[in-house]
């Protein structure tokens, strides 16, 4: 009988020598050593997670940092499976040893099938090339004729929107062209094995709308995806399965309602409300040192009544002049689901363009009564630019309480709803 099994990783570990400086130039490499020779942060970390420092630690071998540790798992043809865990848990060094853009320290991954990876703006493609030339590159390493690519070569233009453009060296593009072309590309080709990281995050929402749509489908034709992202909604829409990845092991595989709660619980993070670290134990060009859930007095804490305002008080450091910021924030309910999204720039907003001078920042949110229901809430707070992300906070619980009202005192519990407003109503005679 033949096995369906088209992705088996049996005890995969990847680790890395640390003490190793190379960030392509003399002064990056010299400004790094000079810091670490004085015990202080590396400036040229671009990504900083309150959980890496305390996680580190226990992820040492001597001077080894196990990125993955003894991972084990198998995917089968048609399965569409999610990757969760924090920053730095090892999701995307998972996707680039199945990928074979790096090979495991020990143990084996077995694939069975052609492999497209979306794993970074621009994955596999040759700049002084147009769009035209990469889609036919990028057909050939997928093993494919030339007139296999020509067959969908109209669809995959016409899916990344770029029809004026394919003809202009992507070196030209923008990051959300490169974004765009790239994943037509890679789920057009009909590849057995499609690997997407988080990179579909610097599009736009309509762009992102419609690669979830095309991810969808290309599960439905039996193609075998695996996909990483910290959109626990698109996770549950998107993926039965997932896998929970924490520390460079496996925590929880299953179903994806199950193993997202569980993932939510596990790394709840903060006391009282406040989830606060001390700013120069943190790594990278943005940092987030301190979250806050503020009552109606504007006192830290993890209790919130439904009938009064509350607050979210964000507190960062920039360490060097940086442009096109903004601070995000998503609140969501135990099952993952996204309640609330907000950004303090809008895309859209002509300020978000201005560069940011250097210094340490507060940034507050505030939330009229009633605007969530009762019942717990997770926050996941976050610096980016349009195309980097530099800092994220994860999992900081707090819950919505009604001590007063008619509901409670009758003994019942509220309708589930992401919110309670109270809307105005007009009842009358007639």
């Amino acid at each position: 009988m033949v096995s369906d099994v088209v992705v088996r990783a049996e005890n995969v570990s990847k680790h890395y020598r640390l003490g190793v400086i190379n960030h392509g130039t003399l002064y990056r490499d010299m400004q790094s050593w000079y810091a670490r020779l004085r015990g202080r942060p590396d400036p040229n970390v671009s990504v900083s997670d309150l959980s890496t420092a305390k996680s580190r630690s226990l992820r040492m071998r001597g001077e080894r940092f196990m990125a993955l540790d003894d991972i084990s798992f198998e995917l089968r043809q048609g399965e569409v499976t999610g990757i969760i865990g924090r920053n730095g848990a090892g999701k995307s060094t998972l996707l680039k040893v199945i990928s074979r853009i790096t090979a495991p320290s020990s143990g084996h991954i077995r694939l069975k099938g052609r492999v497209a990876s979306l794993l970074e703006v621009g994955t596999g493609f040759h700049p002084e090339l147009t769009g035209r030339e990469n889609v036919y590159l990028n057909g050939a390493i997928l093993g494919m004729s030339q007139r296999e690519v020509a067959s969908k070569f109209e669809q995959i233009v016409e899916f990344a929107e770029i029809g004026e453009f394919i003809d202009t060296p992507v070196k030209r593009y923008s990051s959300g062209m490169y974004v765009r072309l790239a994943f037509s590309v890679a789920a057009h080709l009909e590849p057995e094995i499609l690997l997407v990281d988080e990179v579909l995050a610097v599009g736009d929402a309509n762009f992102q709308k419609k690669c979830l749509g095309r991810m969808h489908q290309v599960g439905k034709d039996g193609r075998t995806i695996l996909f990483v992202s910290h959109n626990m909604t698109a996770i549950n829409n998107l993926c039965p399965k997932t896998i929970y990845i924490e520390d460079g092991r496996v925590a929880a595989i299953g179903e994806t309602a199950s193993v997202v709660q569980e993932y939510l619980a596990r790394g709840e993070s903060g006391v009282n409300g406040t989830h606060d670290l001390v700013p120069e134990e943190l790594e990278g060009k943005a940092v987030i040192y301190k979250v806050s859930v503020l009552d109606a007095k504007g006192e830290p804490s993890s209790r919130i009544n439904l009938v009064e305002s509350f607050a979210i008080e964000i507190e960062y450091e920039l360490r060097e002049r940086l442009s096109g910021l903004s601070v995000g924030l998503q609140i969501m309910g135990e099952d993952g689901f996204t309640c609330i999204f907000s950004l303090s720039d809008p895309e859209l907003e002509p300020s978000r363009l201005e560069a940011r001078m250097p210094g340490r920042y507060r940034a507050i949110v505030r939330f009229p009564p009633a605007a969530l229901n009762t019942g717990s809430f997770y926050i996941r707070a976050g610096i980016s630019s349009r195309f980097s992300i530099y800092s994220v906070v994860e999992n900081l619980r707090f819950e919505v309480h009604d001590n007063v009202g008619i509901i409670q005192m009758l003994g019942q519990s509220r309708k589930p709803s992401i919110s309670a407003l109270q809307l105005p109503w007009e009842v009358e005679r007639i």
